[in-house]
């Protein structure tokens, strides 16, 4: 495949991003969705997650597109979108036009009461599957005046699909061990614990081993030589540990450690 100069530091943006353990889910759609309309000169930008609970898509952000009109697509025109059903079927980047006629679907409800409203004609769609789950999607639209894309603009959307899914699942991920991580700092004591030793009963036996040794603190220096590893290693050892607990430092670790020795 090949790229131009414009579209390769466009690209790189976005995989920087999508390697950025920081941002939050929405915030990772919303600025990707962005760069990719900047890669490939589009206009509108919608993104869901589907919430199978509810049966129905939410968490909704989006750009160039008026609230009042995705306000109506959230409860109206999503149980009469012409293209969801093909749509979920597909495990790959995709456009409308190839859901759908290009003919058919300007004869649709869905078209000329939503879509057109914000001048929404061409478009193309990411689902971000993780297993069976939709874990979000990038719905890009270009307006009337422009071209319907292109098979190397597929290619280009397409190209970012498993990363956009690996940060998205991370950033879900995360969220949970946070809400964990909140739950047990509000608990009372005897919920702490039992969350608490939850939690640790995700690290492995060398990461309980050094989560122990830095609770007490010593340094990371100390704990290679105690245990006789390198000072790479038991920071890896480290920050695995704080993924998988849901914490960023080292006094909220030996709290934790602390209320589950009671």
């Amino acid at each position: 495949m090949h790229l131009t100069s414009r579209e390769l530091a466009l690209l790189t943006d976005v995989f920087k991003l999508l390697a950025d353990r920081t941002l939050p889910e929405d915030v990772l759609r919303l600025e990707v969705g962005r760069r990719m309309l900047d890669l490939l000169r589009a206009d509108y930008l919608g993104s869901y997650v589907w919430d199978s609970a509810q049966e129905i898509f939410a968490h909704r952000v989006a750009f160039n597109m008026s609230a009042d009109n995705l306000g109506d697509y959230e409860r109206y025109f999503q149980y009469r979108d012409p293209l969801i059903s093909a749509l979920l079927t597909r495990r790959e980047s995709v456009r409308v036009s190839d859901l759908m006629p290009h003919e058919a679907l300007v004869r649709t409800e869905f078209f000329n009461d939503f879509l057109r409203r914000d001048g929404l004609h061409w478009g193309i769609n990411l689902i971000a599957w993780d297993g069976d789950e939709n874990i979000g999607d990038l719905r890009i639209w270009r307006g009337e005046h422009r071209e319907n894309f292109s098979d190397h603009e597929l290619a280009l959307l397409e190209l970012i699909r498993p990363a956009f899914t690996v940060a998205l699942a991370r950033a879900r991920s995360e969220a949970g061990l946070a809400r964990e991580a909140d739950a047990f700092a509000d608990g009372t004591a005897a919920e702490m614990a039992q969350t608490g030793a939850d939690l640790l009963g995700r690290l492995t036996r060398r990461e309980r081993e050094v989560v122990s040794l830095a609770a007490e603190g010593l340094l990371d220096k100390e704990i290679a030589q105690r245990l006789g590893i390198s000072y790479t290693t038991v920071r890896t050892h480290l920050d695995r540990s704080f993924q998988k607990l849901g914490i960023n430092n080292r006094s909220r670790l030996a709290r934790l450690l602390q209320l589950t020795r009671r």
